[in-house]
This record gives C-alpha cells, structure tokens and sequence, in this order.
C-alpha cells in the first residue's frame, strides 16, 4: 500500500497545501513531501494525527475505497416525482446528491409546463436539452434553448425554466451547491 499516495489524495481532497497540513500538525512542508512520496514513515502518533487533520479515520484510510465506491448508477437509482399542476416530472438520476457538489437530475415537462421558481444562489447551473425547447428566466432576461443546445449560468439571480415547445421537453441539468 502506498501509505504516501493516499496521504496526499486525502490532502488534496480537503484542499490544502503540504504547508497548510504541516502547520496544522506541528510538521514541516518538508517532512509532510517525503511523506506522501514515500520517502518516510510517520510514528503512529505523527499519522494519526495527520488522519485526524485531513479527516479520516484509520479504519476508512486502510479500507478498499475502490471497492465502496459507486460509480455506475441504474434505473433502480431513480427517484422520480411528478407534478401535475405545474406540469413536470423529476428524476434524481444519483441517490443522496443533494449531499454531494453536483446534482444531476431529468427534468421533463408537458405541455406548458414549468418548473418551480429559485431564488438567488450560489450555485452553478449546467442544462443540456434533450428534447423540445426551454426557456430560461433568469432575473429580468430570457434565454431559450432547444434540442441539442447548452445552458450555463451562476444562479446569483432569481430564475425559473418554462416548456415553450408545442409538445414535451426534457433535459439533463446539473447543480453544484443542490438547491433542488
């Protein structure tokens, strides 16, 4: 095992620099590069403490983490809801990813229909239409998309997307910071 490697990916996952875990375990930025390119072994002291900082446990840091991780995700993942009033049907595509950085979800409307109305965020939204043709309200402007075509913008303003193809739409759309 590469006890190095995974010290610098747990390090990197938290988004700190080898200064900034030497500084928060009384270690040098030196000693912390041998470490994560192998070149020394910590005491078992010194490597609890550095788990402690990046926020791990050693029973997870020696688990198989390839093993655990789900990456392929099916219809049985689905979580749908259906609105009818407003005319749109959900699909959360990833179980619990309104605990994660990005949510993907279908979004799919008859006719007419419309999503639910967002205040500002900061979050960052990605669309990508599949079928049909939407409209986007974001603060005072409209922007409309169709088959094919791409959506991108920071929801710093009120926003709202609408049906306006004379049958269905759907799309593919991705939030960082879930809001949904």
């Amino acid at each position: 095992m590469e006890i190095g490697k995974k010290i610098k990916n747990l390090r990197l996952k938290k988004g700190l620099t080898q200064e900034e875990l030497g500084e928060r375990t009384d270690l040098s930025k030196g000693y912390i590069s041998q470490l994560e390119r192998d070149l020394s072994s910590p005491s078992i002291e010194t490597f609890f403490d550095i788990l402690e900082v990046l926020g791990c446990t050693p029973k997870e840091f020696f688990d198989d983490e390839e093993r655990k991780q789900k990456v392929v995700y099916t219809e049985e993942d689905v979580t749908d809801f259906f609105d009818e009033e407003k005319g749109y049907h959900i699909q959360w595509l990833v179980p619990e990813s309104n605990e994660k950085e990005m949510e993907p979800i279908r979004l799919s409307f008859s006719k007419k229909g419309e999503f639910k109305k967002f205040e500002p965020s900061l979050s960052e939204t990605y669309a990508f239409v599949i079928e049909g043709e939407v409209l986007l309200t974001l603060g005072k402007q409209e922007y409309r998309a169709k088959k094919g075509e791409s959506i991108y913008f920071h929801a710093t303003d009120e926003h709202q997307f609408f049906n306006v193809a004379d049958g269905k739409s759907s799309l593919l759309l991705v939030v960082t910071d879930s809001y949904l």
